[in-house]
């Protein structure tokens, strides 16, 4: 959501928007990791089991955001980009989610091969829950569709304008239009 300028942006005012831009993204996903461990967490104690993963979850979030961003600056899903914006919002998520899918396996075989394990054993036992993984994969694309979805429109209007729609009450009588 970049607003043009045409003073200069100074190192340190750079380096301030893209750390806002950081901790957005990573409450965005520590609240959506958070919500799933707490279901997990839920679910397993219905079973007797304990299961108290927020602190993996805050680590996840915040390496999560900076891959996210990371992709950013590189134009991963960006290919639509004069099209609807649901089918923008559609295809980052699409996009966004086989990436972050990507370091989730990536995360279970550094994981493995820290306690001594091999790569494969790590991807054995991933392929061995093929219902977990789809449902991580398909609980993350969802969650990106609005995420997305709003970072998108923010792009759109820019982000003044934006900011004022998602957050002001309209005034009586003013219109919706420009």
């Amino acid at each position: 959501m970049g607003s043009e300028s045409t003073k200069p942006v100074s190192l340190k005012q750079k380096a301030a928007r893209e750390m806002e831009e950081y901790l957005v993204v990573a409450l965005f996903l520590f609240a959506l990791l958070g919500a799933l461990t707490t279901y997990r967490r839920l679910l397993m104690s219905e079973v007797g089991l304990s299961y108290l993963h927020y602190g993996y979850a805050a680590i996840e979030a915040l390496v999560l955001a900076k891959i996210i961003l990371i992709g950013e600056v590189l134009h991963f899903g960006e290919r639509y980009q004069d099209k609807p914006l649901i089918v923008i919002a559609l295809y980052k998520s699409l996009a966004f989610g086989v990436l972050v899918f990507a370091f989730h396996v990536l995360e279970h075989v550094i994981h493995a091969l820290v306690k001594g394990e091999s790569a494969v054993a790590a991807l054995a036992r991933l392929a061995a829950q093929p219902a977990e993984i789809g449902s991580y994969a398909l609980l993350v694309f969802v969650a990106f569709v609005p995420f997305f979805s709003l970072q998108e429109a923010g792009r759109l209007l820019g982000e003044e304008r934006f900011l004022n729609v998602l957050v002001k009450r309209p005034q009586a009588g003013s219109s919706a239009s420009p």
